[in-house]
């Protein structure tokens, strides 16, 4: 078949070449045919006539008034489940290679027929007046801390007029991380956008029930930076489209950049958030102009940030403990009977005594719902041995895994007195060193000693230097040499 491309590349030739001949030859075509499209003056496109008549008869047109009805009625019927829906009750009439025909039956009653789809009318941005923010997950990435998996996820915050982004780890879409990710942007952008604009985030928003739009908490919020609060309507993500988009890109070039790296672990969580910090600058480093035009319209900071934290009260039991959302967290045994105050953030507790802080917990999330710390109960514990057999939060009490096989090696050896062995040690971390303990008992492993405190303790304070653990380095396996030896196999 004879394109247009051929026939403009042969009015091209026409006017070089010395023949006709010569000009159909280099354009592919016959003389004939070379001839015939000179004399029309017309393209092979020009010159088909419109098909508009069918090659094959309508299998479905006996019952297209029956489809078209339920189409009218239910738009948003698949015409696979209208498919269906006809062979079974035309059994054997309608085979599965027809389907194709039938969509594209509903395909053009849609266009042509249906009802009126959704308009997206593109914005205008102006300098300094929106910024929007979400929540995304990057669990889905793969990065650990350490080798141990970190689930998490990040308050996303983007400039809808330059495009500028930043971002806080969290792991919830609490208001404390909502709080401390939004103050991080405005503190990090060193001013404050006009307007601000989520999704209906239950951290931020009230159910529509309810007489006030924003809660009490996000409200207090955006009064102490000056910003008008905005929220997007039910089911609408393309409202806060910038940011939306932004996660999209954004979870692009972090994977790429990990995979460059060569490495999704890190060794800190500080390590990973410098990683991404970095990963931010360089994005941001194409949008310089545009963010110098937004500054000049932006607004000072306040002369301080919020408090982030949610406050509450609560009363530390008999069991030298609090629950906190479920939660149970072990406080200093001290303060059992009094009244503390407990300031929750995104990734720690703080814990308030007469106006002085006097512990710092991790907030725990997932599964883990107790944090025994042994230095807050130990004292009393190594004075009730008989407790720890069946405390309920024993597994707690052993910090590293060598605790634990400390503990069953003196339970093996001792019996009855295990328990008052094993907690000897665990005081002796407590008062001196949880490292040079936890060294001492792999000292005493290595070496066919017995576990007993009494011989933890001489190591501990001998002051004799423990071996360092030093890297093995594997080399890699040459994998030629296993083919070699299928090769001599006889």
């Amino acid at each position: 078949m004879v394109t247009d491309k051929q026939i403009r590349r042969l009015y091209q030739l026409i006017e070089k070449e010395k023949s006709l001949s010569m000009a159909a030859s280099k354009a592919g075509i016959d003389e004939k045919t070379a001839r015939k499209y000179l004399r029309s003056g017309k393209l092979p496109s020009e010159s088909r006539p419109v098909h508009h008549w069918r090659t094959r008869s309508d299998p479905f047109a006996e019952v297209w008034e029956e489809v078209r009805a339920k189409l009218e009625l239910n738009p948003g019927l698949e015409a696979k489940t209208l498919f269906e829906d006809l062979q079974r009750r035309y059994e054997g009439r309608f085979q599965d290679g027809q389907l194709r025909t039938l969509q594209r039956k509903v395909k053009h009653w849609r266009a042509t027929e249906g009802p009126p789809k959704e308009v997206f009318f593109p914005q205008q941005h102006y300098p300094g007046v929106l910024c929007q923010s979400d929540f995304t997950h990057l669990t889905k990435l793969g990065v650990t801390i350490a080798g141990e998996p970190f689930p998490h996820l990040l308050y996303h915050f983007v400039l809808t007029y330059s495009n500028w982004e930043t971002g806080t780890i969290c792991f919830s879409e609490s208001f404390e991380s909502l709080s401390e990710g939004l103050q991080n942007a405005l503190w990090e952008l060193g001013a404050v956008a006009r307007q601000h604009r989520t999704d209906r985030m239950s951290a931020a928003v009230h159910r529509d029930l309810n007489p006030e739009v924003f809660t009490e908490r996000y409200s207090g919020l955006l009064r102490h930076y000056g910003i008008r609060g905005e929220r997007t309507r039910a089911a609408s993500p393309h409202e806060n489209g910038d940011v939306e988009q932004r996660h999209h890109r954004f979870k692009r070039a972090l994977d790429q950049q990990l995979m460059l790296r060569g490495s999704r672990d890190f060794a800190r969580r500080i390590d990973y958030e410098a990683f991404l910090r970095r990963l931010f600058k360089q994005l941001n480093a194409g949008r310089r102009q545009r963010l110098a035009e937004e500054r000049a319209h932006l607004r000072a900071l306040p002369a301080c940030r919020r408090d982030a934290s949610k406050r509450m009260q609560t009363k530390v039991g008999a069991s030298s403990t609090s629950r906190v959302k479920g939660a149970v967290y072990s406080v200093d045994s001290r303060l059992i009977g009094e009244r503390i105050e407990l300031r929750m953030h995104t990734d720690r507790i703080e814990l308030y005594y007469g106006g002085r802080r006097v512990d710092t917990l991790p907030r725990l999330r997932g599964g883990k719902r107790h944090h025994i710390a042994y230095r807050h109960i130990i004292d009393w514990l190594v004075r009730k041995p008989g407790a720890f057999e069946n405390y309920r939060f024993r597994q707690d009490l052993f910090p590293t895994h060598r605790f634990r096989m400390a503990y069953d090696a003196i339970k093996a050896r001792l019996h009855g007195k295990s328990s008052k062995e094993y907690l000897r040690i665990l005081h002796l971390a407590a008062r001196e060193n949880e490292s040079a303990v936890d060294a001492a008992i792999k000292m005493l492993f290595d070496n066919g000693d017995p576990i007993t405190a009494a011989n933890v303790e001489a190591l501990v304070k001998s002051g004799e230097a423990f071996p360092v653990i030093r890297s093995v380095h594997i080399a890699p396996v040459e994998l030629s040499a296993y083919d070699q030896l299928l090769e001599e196999r006889p």
